[in-house]
């Protein structure tokens, strides 16, 4: 396996078969997320699992809260619902605050950024599909998400993870991804 390939070849997958992941594979994916460097090894994340009956109860708070943002998009909802209830399992990420320290904090984030996506890649190798939502259906900026997972007041919701294993089809059907050239990105001083 090549680390630059799998980066090269990582997508988001949104579409699942219906078949549910094994904890083994969840708690496989949380271990490589500790692995994550982190500044003054704080280890700033926090991990709240969400699937069977918890999941029952977040579908119907994401529909509130898609319902109350898009009064009159019932499609956009509709549309939005499936995709969580189509998505096996969800795992909602957090970062430590650390008060008084705004920058301690600021780092505190982007470690948890890369144990996000270090959980991405791994996803891979355990034949997961893998989408990190920091909006939209997955609340991650709704006070109702963090009062849902019980989270302390000094915990800032990153992200919302959503895997399963990938329909088939839907990544037969996938484009390449296309990037703009590091070279229009990037100054040599």
């Amino acid at each position: 396996m090549s680390i630059i390939s799998e980066l090269e070849s990582r997508r988001a997958i949104r579409d699942y078969r219906d078949q549910e992941v094994e904890d083994e594979k969840i708690k496989r994916l949380l271990e490589v997320a500790t692995w994550a460097p982190n500044d003054r090894m704080r280890e700033p994340w926090s991990f709240y699992i969400i699937k069977g009956e918890a999941k029952k109860r977040y579908e119907a708070l994401a529909k509130a809260y898609l319902e109350e943002r898009f009064p009159t998009k019932p499609d956009l909802v509709n549309s939005s619902i499936k995709v969580l209830t189509s998505t096996p399992v969800h795992i909602v990420v957090t970062s430590d605050i650390v008060p008084g320290d705004e920058e301690a904090t600021r780092d505190n984030d982007y470690a948890v950024c890369c144990a996000i996506h270090s959980m991405w890649l791994a996803a891979k190798e355990l034949e997961l599909g893998f989408v990190w939502r920091t909006r939209g259906v997955g609340l991650v900026h709704d006070e109702r998400l963090h009062q849902f997972i019980g989270s302390p007041e000094n915990k800032k919701v990153i992200g919302n993870i959503f895997i399963g294993y990938p329909d088939k089809e839907s990544l037969q059907n996938m484009k390449p991804s296309k990037r703009t050239s590091f070279e229009e990105k990037t100054t040599w001083l």
